[in-house]
């Protein structure tokens, strides 16, 4: 696990911090580079949202965005996966959306994330 500190990037900050990152997915890591590449800053799953609560309001259920966006105000998603998962996931999204509603999320479904791949000719990395 990274702490919070090395979970941000920017432009200015070296771009070994991605290195350092534990990134869930090789997407993810990918993700973080194109992001670099533009300058935009990012936190990695900086923050979870309860999703699902028991009766004495212990939290069931958590969702947590793979990267925020702080200049955009914005949490990014990214989906690779099976569409079981990938229903599964977009039902934890409706259910964040509801809860809160002040939250911007974009989700990236897989067709979106080959094409940002190409454009960047990263699609010769995704399976290192």
């Amino acid at each position: 696990m990274v702490d919070s500190s090395e979970k941000e990037n920017s432009a200015d900050s070296n771009s070994s911090v991605i290195e350092r990152i534990n990134f869930a997915h090789p997407s993810e890591k990918q993700c973080a580079q194109i992001l670099d590449f533009y300058g935009i800053k990012w936190e990695y799953e900086p923050k979870s949202f309860p999703v699902e609560w028991d009766k004495r309001g212990s939290v069931l259920q958590s969702f947590t965005p793979d990267f925020y966006l702080p200049e955009f105000n914005l949490f990014i998603e990214l989906t690779t996966m099976s569409q079981k998962l990938v229903t599964k996931k977009n039902r934890k999204i409706r259910r964040l959306r509801e809860l809160y509603p002040d939250i911007n999320i974009k989700i990236f479904y897989q067709r979106d994330f080959r094409y940002l791949l190409l454009k960047f000719g990263l699609h010769k990395m995704q399976h290192n």
